[in-house]
């Protein structure tokens, strides 16, 4: 199914077209840089290479702009979190291991520094006031700590961790970890540090 375009005009002929998911990963790279509020309309079509106006056409305000960059991170991040989870073929530990691999790929995807989780790295700072953000951010999260629990009770249900392990508690503690995780590639640690600190952390889940 072909992609919807945007277009721009420039000058006589022609209007450009601009995919609507590149321009979106473009801006999504900008606020990932700076921030949300570090981030202008200006620095953002500049990156997308679209007019302001076109901008505004395509995605609305700036915060328009970022809501839809938030889900479409959640998006990606979460389809890596599902490979890794949902193979019923891996062990916990191959599972887990995956999981955390998966995210150390996104975290270390840009082209200068660790950039880490993007909604840990921006959205946690607007949640505070921003009730759109904090709405957004917390249902993911929630998301995120119902798949590993469902993946953890699976583990219970097969003999692999105690009958009487909290799969809820031990659900948050696996999702704090990614946290953490991100916090640390912000700071500077590497990943090979962070899949070490990953695979410690993962024996000691999986007894």
């Amino acid at each position: 199914m072909a992609q919807n375009k945007v277009s721009e005009s420039k000058g006589r002929g022609r209007p450009r077209a601009y995919d609507p998911q590149t321009a979106l990963a473009k801006a999504l790279g900008v606020f990932w840089s700076t921030g949300y509020s570090g981030a202008s309309l200006d620095s953002i079509a500049s990156a997308a290479g679209m007019n302001r106006p076109s901008l505004y056409a395509a995605f609305g305000d700036k915060h328009a702009l970022y809501i839809k960059a938030l889900e479409q991170y959640w998006e990606t991040a979460s389809a890596a979190m599902q490979q890794a989870l949902s193979d019923t073929s891996l062990t916990l530990e191959q599972a887990l291991t995956g999981f955390y691999e998966g995210q150390l790929a996104i975290y270390f995807s840009g082209d200068g520094q660790p950039r880490g989780c993007f909604a840990i790295g921006t959205a946690t700072t607007e949640a505070v006031e921003d009730p759109q953000i904090r709405d957004v951010l917390a249902d993911r999260l929630s998301r995120l700590d119902a798949d590993l629990q469902a993946r953890l009770q699976t583990a219970i249900d097969s003999g692999e961790l105690q009958a009487d392990a909290d799969p809820a508690a031990l659900a948050v503690l696996a999702s704090s970890l990614l946290h953490s995780i991100s916090i640390r590639a912000r700071a500077g640690k590497s990943r090979d540090e962070l899949s070490g600190l990953a695979r410690s952390a993962i024996k000691v889940f999986c007894g």
